[in-house]
């Protein structure tokens, strides 16, 4: 998807597209780069096409596979006795936690810290007098080849800058939920196609953020069980699927047969029974790790259900039942976040992106490179012979003044004589020649 932000930071939609990824992307992860990179770059040039005179240059990519948890760390600073916490204080403890590194895991995200002063919790610790004071963290870590797997794919082989990767569990509530929500305690689950996502905020602060890896997926695969092709398993899903149907469901549909030629029924309570024990597997799989955290008891705000498989009939009821809450809903994009009116805005298939969108800060498109006109070639230069200019005319010499003067010389290189005789007669005839 790519977006445009106006002054008030609102986003547009400018362009989607979208291209299936299960035969490369299992469980939020990359499992075959060279498929990915290709699928990517087809991607890319689609939206492309729809950009007239840009070019994009960068992505953002997000990620939500299975390994991505949350983690608590905490740092430390003694503060002297008659001083105040400073911005430099908070800074320092910022940097030291950035500089953190959790054996086998690599950090992806890290939410604001709590603090405590002298053990008290304080929102804003800025100013006040305390001796110690302690930062508690929840940093998002997920394994290194996450992060190792995108670069190779996106940029290495795509050829495409990743501009930033950022954790779509995390924007996605960011996108959703609103202040007050998350001070009384809110958790967004993100049903995917490959996993399940967990986030949940408790005082203002996350409190939790897990990812399952069991998604809507399998429930289309279980339906391939009654003799169904995985297209049609999809279909029938999307239909007809109920998480918690009547228990007197009758009723029954004809669907072709394989070879094309006949049809055939499949009832009704097959494809119900079927969806409802994967449905049930999942939502008991959420409440176990919600309960692990003692959370249950903390969502004021209740539930929100986001995700393309959060559109299974009758989910709401089945999380209620499960969790013995009442405020379970369906969310969208808060107001004044999108400046669109479509139904893109409360579609679920489309929020994570919309998401994306909405962390990302720098500009990604630039103008297109066109091809520089090459100069015309320069005409060959013509010889030009050079001008002679004429030779001064030799002086004539008299042929009696000629005679005379050579006999004044003879007679006087004859009274020097010897060496000296010679060399005059050796000068003589070079000066002759010059």
């Amino acid at each position: 998807m790519v977006g445009k932000k106006n002054s008030r930071g609102a986003l547009s939609i400018v362009a989607e597209e979208v291209k299936e990824s299960s035969g490369c992307i299992r469980r939020g992860r990359i499992h075959n780069v060279a498929e990915t990179a290709a699928r990517i770059k087809r991607l890319v040039l689609e939206l492309q096409n729809k950009l007239p005179n840009l070019r994009i240059e960068k992505v953002y990519i997000g990620i939500g596979g299975q390994s991505l948890r949350s983690i608590d760390h905490s740092e430390v600073r003694t503060i002297r006795a008659d001083a105040f916490v400073s911005e430099e204080d908070i800074q320092l403890l910022n940097e030291q936690c950035k500089s953190y590194r959790p054996e086998m895991s690599d950090v992806l995200a890290i939410a604001p810290p709590v603090y405590y002063l002298d053990d008290k919790r304080t929102s804003n610790p800025v100013g006040v007098s305390c001796r110690r004071i302690e930062a508690r963290y929840k940093l998002v870590v997920g394994q290194p080849i996450i992060r190792k797997s995108i670069i190779n794919s996106i940029e290495q082989q795509a050829g495409i800058t990743v501009a930033g990767i950022i954790v779509s569990p995390l924007a996605l509530a960011e996108a959703i939920l609103t202040r007050n929500e998350k001070e009384l305690g809110c958790a967004v689950i993100d049903f995917g196609a490959g996993v399940t996502s967990i986030v949940v905020y408790k005082n203002g602060y996350l409190a939790y953020l897990g990812v399952i890896p069991l998604g809507s997926d399998l429930i289309t695969r279980d339906l391939t069980s009654l003799r169904l092709v995985e297209s049609e398993a999809e279909r029938l899903k999307i239909t007809y699927g109920n998480a918690k149907p009547n228990e007197n469901q009758e009723g029954s549909i004809s669907l072709d047969t394989v070879d094309g030629i006949g049809t055939r029924k499949i009832n009704l309570s097959e494809i119900d029974m079927v969806v409802e024990a994967r449905a049930k597997e999942i939502v008991q799989n959420v409440y176990a790790r919600i309960e692990e955290n003692k959370l249950t008891n903390a969502l004021g705000a209740g539930i929100v259900l986001v995700g393309g498989g959060a559109s299974l009939k009758n989910l709401q009821e089945l999380i209620r039942d499960t969790f013995k809450l009442q405020e379970v809903r369906y969310s969208a994009i808060r107001k004044g976040l999108v400046d669109d009116a479509s139904d893109k805005v409360s579609d679920p298939r489309y929020m994570s992106a919309l998401s994306l969108l909405l962390q990302g800060t720098e500009s990604c498109v630039g103008p297109v490179r066109r091809k520089q006109e090459e100069p015309a070639p320069a005409p060959p230069v013509q010889p030009v012979e050079p001008v002679k200019e004429p030779e001064p005319e030799p002086e004539r010499i008299e042929p009696e003044r000629d005679r005379e003067e050579e006999q004044r010389q003879n007679r006087r290189t004859q009274k020097r004589g010897g060496i000296f005789g010679s060399f005059g007669r050796i000068a003589r005839g070079l000066f002759d020649e010059e």
